[in-house]
């Protein structure tokens, strides 16, 4: 069961601290442990006389966190109150072997499976996420060829080029001769590969109403990706 510490920046709050280590060296146990730590944190000073219990205890915890950090410390002061504190008591484990120092005091622990394995979950999704490559690019050369040589192959091509979307950029074009009088538009066009299918625009948009009036075929000549 959770041991519970409320205001022990309050006189309330140490009272009941004192009463707690009546009889106790610390809070968990014999030994110095993390819930000692945790409570030193939350005590603002030195308790005074009045408390002996917390007092002893709160000595007793600076001269091994003392020892633990020996720079020389030029004193800071807090403007917030403390948080109630809870301390969780730990298994009673076998008594230390002669010879065990408090200097080798772990006072952070060492990092849990599951916390590695959570650190290593988020650094694979990091990494995945910079791999992700931006869609690539393809340019494409189209042979537009009217129905005969009446067509009006400048209306033609604005229709060609009025076909909009995402991912789709019309480039330079130019007439070229087929026969009989007969010419056919060449135009190139950009295209972002994941977003537009070149067989897409021709059967759904190139020769299909109202188009169609204008085109009576078309035809890939290149392709080839940037």
């Amino acid at each position: 069961m959770a041991i519970t510490f409320s205001d022990l920046h309050t006189e309330a709050g140490l009272k009941s601290l004192d009463e707690f280590l009546s009889g106790k060296a610390y809070i968990s146990g014999g030994h110095l442990t993390k819930d000692d730590v945790k409570v030193y944190a939350a005590v603002l000073e030195k308790p005074g006389s009045h408390f002996p219990n917390a007092s002893k205890w709160y000595s007793c915890v600076s001269s091994h966190l003392a020892k633990s950090f020996p720079g020389k410390a030029v004193g800071v002061s807090l403007g917030c109150q403390a948080a109630p504190v809870e301390a969780a008591p730990k298994e009673v484990k076998e008594a230390a072997p002669a010879g065990d120092d408090d200097d080798d005091l772990d006072l952070f622990g060492d990092e849990t499976e599951e916390e590695k394995k959570a650190a290593e979950e988020r650094e694979a999704s990091v990494k995945a996420s910079s791999k992700k490559k931006e869609s690539g690019k393809s340019s494409v050369l189209l042979d537009v060829k009217p129905w005969d040589d009446e067509t009006d192959m400048k209306k033609l091509e604005e229709a060609v080029r009025s076909i909009e979307m995402p991912g789709l950029l019309w480039g330079a074009s130019k007439l070229a001769p087929v026969g009989y009088g007969i010419k056919k538009l060449q135009i190139m066009m950009t295209i972002v590969d994941d977003l537009v299918s070149v067989d897409s625009v021709i059967e759904e948009h190139l020769t299909v109403e109202p188009i169609n009036e204008y085109v009576q075929s078309c035809d890939i000549v290149a392709f080839n990706k940037i």
